[in-house]
Parts: C-alpha cells; sequence; structure tokens
C-alpha cells in the first residue's frame, strides 16, 4: 500500500512539473493535474490538498532530483575542481534534457510568492554549498590560490543560471550544451588556472 501510494504521488508530480511549466503556476489548475496523471481529483486532493502544497512539493522534488544528479556527478571527479566543475555541468546538462525542470526551478519558483522564492532560494544556497566546499578543498591543496570560495561559488552558479534562463527565454544558444565550454574556460581563468583545458571539452 505504501509503494503505490508513493508511486501515485511521483505520477502525480510528474505530471504537475509537465503542467506548471506549459502553462505557469497561476494559469494551472488542479483539474488539469489530475487529468495529465490520470487521477480522480480526490485522489488528487487527498495525497496534496491544495495548489500550493502541490507546488512546493513539486519544488522540493524536482531539487532533489537536480541535487542527487550532482551529487552523482562530484563522486567521479578526480579532484576538488574538477568536482565544482562537474557540478555546474551537471545542473547545465540536467536542465537542457528537462526545460520543464529548468522552468519550474528558474522561472516558476520565483514567480509563486515568498515560500516558494525561499524554496528555490534554499535549492541554490545547497548548490552553492557543495560548489564552495570544492574550492575551498581545492586552496587546502594548494591547486587554486586563496579566495573567497562562497563568493566564488556563488558566481560561478549565477554565470550558469543567468545562461540556462537567457536560453529559456529566448531559445539562445541554441543547444544549451555549447556553452558549457566557455562557461568552463571563464570559471578556470576566475581562479588562475589555464583556460585552454577547458575549451572543446564536452559536458562532464
Amino acid at each position: 500500500m505504501q509503494q503505490r501510494a508513493q508511486e501515485r504521488q511521483r505520477r502525480i508530480l510528474e505530471a504537475a512539473l509537465r503542467v506548471y511549466a506549459r502553462r505557469g503556476f497561476g494559469a494551472t489548475t488542479m483539474d488539469e493535474v489530475a487529468r495529465a496523471s490520470r487521477t480522480s481529483k480526490g485522489g488528487l486532493y487527498f495525497h496534496f490538498p491544495s495548489k500550493e502544497g502541490l507546488f512546493l512539493a513539486l519544488l522540493r522534488y524536482a531539487g532533489q532530483r537536480l541535487l542527487a544528479k550532482v551529487q552523482e556527478a562530484m563522486a567521479s571527479a578526480p579532484d576538488p575542481v574538477a568536482r565544482a566543475e562537474a557540478a555546474l555541468g551537471t545542473v547545465l546538462r540536467t536542465f537542457s534534457r528537462h526545460r520543464p525542470l529548468a522552468r519550474l526551478l528558474l522561472l516558476e519558483g520565483l514567480g509563486g510568492g515568498r515560500r516558494f522564492q525561499a524554496e528555490a532560494t534554499a535549492l541554490r544556497q545547497r548548490c552553492v554549498a557543495l560548489i564552495g566546499d570544492c574550492l575551498q578543498e581545492a586552496v587546502a591543496q594548494g591547486l587554486i590560490g586563496p579566495l573567497d570560495a562562497e563568493l566564488t561559488a556563488r558566481a560561478w552558479l549565477g554565470a550558469v543560471v543567468e545562461v540556462i534562463v537567457h536560453w529559456l527565454l529566448t531559445g539562445r544558444p541554441q543547444r544549451l550544451e555549447d556553452a558549457y565550454p566557455h562557461l568552463r574556460a571563464l570559471f578556470r581563468r576566475s581562479v588562475g588556472l589555464p583556460p585552454q583545458e577547458a575549451l572543446g571539452q564536452p559536458l562532464p
């Protein structure tokens, strides 16, 4: 019973992700989510008593999915700088393959009110902390010079987010993955590493 309930919740959240990304939070109705998830309206309200509650649960679900992918990519990187690069490359690659997820976390979440903004901001902070820890370790190992690890991590993530938001709004670059080598070269320059190693490199 519990496994069936979890599967139904996952199906509802996946359907809600598609509907919210297409229609936006304000225009989406619970009826639409129920139809998209092949769930009765009563069943939908049983799991998620309100539209706002569903959206918050969806933000958390999407954020957890993204963080899991980021941490998996970081685990196989050979050094702290590579782990930071892998984290940001994974964010770029994941959003490139899952445009609705990008719209939800980077556009809809920020436009949904204070509770939703707090959830989206918390996700960004977790990403900043992961990258900042890598940069601090790189400084400790002598791979890069002294720096403000948190500020640098926030700047790196901010650059990636800006490129993704521009892609969502304008469709440029046509392939989001094409931005990665240039972003990676920029990141490496910012911490005193040779950028030429980054150019031409595919996403991790």
